[in-house]
């Protein structure tokens, strides 16, 4: 009707509506996986380094290779450490990404 139009006129345009919040699909581990694996990929290769040289070293001391198995389990030390540094590389550059 006419007289409803010119009262909604009179009252100014219909306030906006808020923009809908973005919508986030859930990401499975497998996904989850690769994408952190792209964004730092020393992190599993740290990881699966250590895997390697403490199986090697547990091979060894079961065999009785007392002296290949220690130098193992220093080796394991030492691959624990780069995958630390590498984590916390990761993390610094993700960080530094995010401030620009």
């Amino acid at each position: 009707s006419p007289s409803l139009r010119a009262e909604a006129m009179a009252t100014g345009p219909p306030p906006l509506e808020p923009s809908p919040l973005p919508v986030f699909r859930e990401e499975g581990f497998g996904e989850k996986f690769l994408r952190k694996t792209r964004e730092n990929p020393l992190v599993p290769l740290g990881c699966l380094c250590t895997v390697g040289v403490l199986t090697y070293g547990l091979i060894s001391f079961k065999r009785g290779n007392i002296r290949r198995s220690q130098q193992m389990m220093r080796a394991r030390v030492l691959a624990q450490g780069f995958t630390f540094v590498a984590l916390l590389g990761g993390m610094v550059v993700t960080a530094m990404k995010s401030r620009k």
